[in-house]
């Protein structure tokens, strides 16, 4: 017996295998357990390390910069940075200007912490199965469709 679920074009889109968003999402969750392993021998989770990404590619930053950086709200980084900090990889002082801005500055164990991460990218690479180029391909057509969505909020 036939019923309107069945005909053909009805609510293909619908599919959860035909969403682009589940693909990101599941995605992302695998990219996720990946790291896990890694980050763990570093002592890192992986919101972690995204801010440490960020305070190794330029430090002395605000926490408003980090977030921006992140596309994270500034409110749910403070606890991870507090947890950073109590593991002694950075320190947050309050500006001299304006107190209610944190600088976030990497100490030397953060810095030192750089370079024990350094072999993260490229098990990252190995785990994806594809090569750098078709990598930074899908990482820059990823950025695109990021900003397109951003650009719609």
């Amino acid at each position: 017996m036939s019923t309107e679920h069945d005909t053909p074009d009805n609510c293909d889109h619908l599919l959860l295998d035909n969403q682009a968003c589940f693909a990101l999402h599941s995605t992302s969750l695998m990219m996720t357990k990946v790291y896990k392993p890694l980050l763990q021998a570093l002592g890192l989770t992986y919101p972690q390390y995204l801010a440490m990404m960020v305070l190794w590619e330029r430090d002395g930053l605000t926490v408003g910069e980090i977030s921006t950086r992140l596309l994270t709200d500034p409110g749910s980084l403070t606890p991870l940075l507090k947890r950073l900090e109590a593991e002694g990889l950075l320190s947050r002082t309050r500006s001299r200007e304006d107190e209610r801005v944190v600088i976030v500055e990497l100490t030397e164990q953060g810095r030192a912490l750089r370079e024990r991460a350094r072999t993260v990218p490229q098990c990252i690479l190995g785990a994806s199965g594809m090569t750098v180029e078709r990598l930074n391909k899908l990482q820059a057509e990823l950025q695109v469709l990021r900003s397109n969505l951003q650009d719609n909020l």
